[in-house]
């Protein structure tokens, strides 16, 4: 799929079929998140996958939002530096989503559909994935292959209108 098209078909999924992802697949979709811009070039991310049934299970109770995660082919918990102060809750958030979106993108290049869902409480998440205290788990980015319908680029997406949206020069 060429760029325009994954970013016209990305959609939240939040019913997968019973597929697993390839390794291959996995990994780029990893690399994707891994070549994502950040502040400075700091990088303030881990990415921790989970592909293991029970194990994704036990994740889809982190949080109210992440139910599909127990139904997902694997589940990417994406981790942050605990920020310094508040400057660094803004970088480090801008720069999570930018590596959150470089994934979903690749994955919908693949016909992998997404769905993330935040973390607001560290417990389980960190009981489960073992990550240390100078992270958080900020999103968890459940993958999966559609169960209703394939990616497709949609010809009328549920957006706000181009020209509500867009401003040029003034408001």
């Amino acid at each position: 799929m060429e760029t325009w098209d994954a970013i016209r078909a990305r959609r939240d999924v939040r019913a997968f079929d019973s597929r697993p992802i390839a390794g291959d697949d996995l990994d780029r979709i990893l690399e994707a998140g891994r070549r994502a811009p950040s502040a400075l070039n700091r990088q303030p991310w881990d990415f921790v996958a989970v592909t293991e049934p029970e194990r994704l299970r036990a994740l889809s109770e982190a949080s109210k939002g992440a139910g599909h995660v127990a139904s997902s082919a694997a589940t990417i918990a994406i981790l942050g530096l605990v920020p310094e102060d508040d400057r660094q809750v803004r970088l480090v958030n801008f720069d999570l989503g930018q590596a959150v979106l470089s994934m979903m993108l690749a994955a919908a290049d693949l016909g992998i559909g997404s769905g993330h869902s935040s973390v607001n409480d560290q417990t389980l998440p960190r009981r489960l994935l073992g990550y240390p205290e100078d992270r958080f788990c900020a999103h968890l980015l459940p993958l999966g292959y559609p169960a209703d319908r394939p990616l497709v680029p949609l010809k009328r997406p549920d957006r706000r209108a181009f020209d509500d949206v867009v401003h040029r020069e003034r408001w």
